[in-house]
């Protein structure tokens, strides 16, 4: 299978054998994890890197955050997710990390042979068999039963020890349907501080300015329009943070460049934690992880859902999403009180969670 789908020849696949064979024992998991007082060396398949999209640096701090509460301690190393690794890259993860963590966004699809964000393969299959573990991870979009070939990979790469946290019941059932079966829908780690008692500490009645976000590459301009329209409105201000590279060309395309209501946020985090601590500022926009920091620094929330991945998180959750395709329905939300009330699985993060400390 690995010689039909990726046309590898004989002299490569015979290398590769020669190198696992001559690759020094790794120290096994279970020896560094009795050892309380030894720190882990935990290797993340960090979304970040080769990457200008803001959001994934939400996801990275929050889940870099979560696996040092777990193991703390731990030296940390980052992999990248989303492009290739050469085999230097991939002997070192093979023996240096204890633990070797996928790192959130929706990396998972149904055809790994023709669509893969997650740069995962054969070299991952022979030299890091079932080491990975997923840590908030999604499906791409909605698809159909995950391929033979699919199928066989996730069941090479992903750990049979450990179980997977998925951040939808969605990504829970297709990887089910790939035969992976120690699956955790734990919701995403970017929501696991939103407690009962912060939600309650978020306002409900609407700010006097608001910051949205577009969506470059899911565009739907006069969806698009009638949200900025509405904001303008509604608020006395409108900040837009630039998440995505051509964000801002998107708001020119609609026919904003010069309306001087519109404020732009630099596309870096800070800046964006900074307009979200000294406005009095509610949030609307299309990107999930803007709305969801948004809500990190207890801002009264509305998400306008491109695609699946906050509708299913919404479902989980009771994130407030709607789809764009109702955009309308921010009228409600800029005209009456909203109660923020987010509905964690903690049952299922805690056992996810303890796994680690048994």
């Amino acid at each position: 299978m690995i010689t039909y789908l990726f046309n590898y020849n004989k002299r490569t696949l015979k290398a590769y054998k020669q190198l696992i064979s001559s690759t020094p024992p790794r120290v096994t998991v279970e020896s560094n994890l009795d050892k309380r007082d030894t720190s882990l060396q935990i290797g993340i398949m960090d979304p970040t890197i080769g990457t200008a999209n803001q959001g994934d640096f939400i996801i990275k701090d929050a889940i870099s955050k979560q696996l040092l509460s777990i193991l703390p301690n731990s030296f940390i190393t980052n992999y990248p997710s989303q492009l290739h690794r050469g085999i230097d890259t991939v002997l070192q993860q093979r023996k240096s990390e204890d633990l070797m963590f996928v790192a959130g966004t929706n990396l998972l699809s149904s055809n790994m042979n023709q669509y893969y964000q997650w740069k995962v393969g054969p070299l991952d299959a022979a030299f890091l068999k079932n080491r990975y573990i997923l840590f908030g991870v999604g499906w791409w979009q909605y698809q159909d039963t995950p391929n033979s070939y699919t199928r066989w990979l996730y069941q090479n790469v992903l750990s049979t020890k450990y179980s997977h946290a998925v951040r939808d019941s969605y990504a829970k059932n297709k990887l089910e349907e790939a035969g992976i079966k120690n699956v955790i829908n734990t919701s995403c780690p970017t929501l696991w501080d939103l407690t009962k008692e912060r939600c309650m500490a978020i306002p409900t009645k609407k700010a006097t300015d608001v910051v949205t976000t577009l969506t470059f590459y899911h565009k739907d301009p006069q969806k698009d329009k009638f949200l900025l329209d509405e904001l303008l409105k509604s608020y006395q201000t409108v900040y837009l943070w630039i998440q995505g590279f051509n964000d801002l060309g998107y708001l020119h395309e609609l026919g904003y460049k010069d309306e001087n209501r519109i404020q732009l946020i630099e596309p870096t985090l800070q800046a964006f934690d900074e307009a979200l601590k000294e406005n009095d500022i509610d949030y609307v926009g299309t990107r999930l992880h803007a709305g969801v920091r948004a809500l990190q620094h207890g801002r009264r929330t509305m998400i306008v859902a491109v695609d699946n991945r906050a509708l299913e998180i919404s479902r989980d959750t009771n994130l407030n999403v709607v789809p764009r395709t109702e955009v309308e329905r921010i009228q409600n939300f800029t005209a009456s009180d909203y109660k923020t009330q987010i509905n964690l699985p903690q049952a299922n993060i805690d056992l996810w969670k303890s796994q680690f400390l048994n």
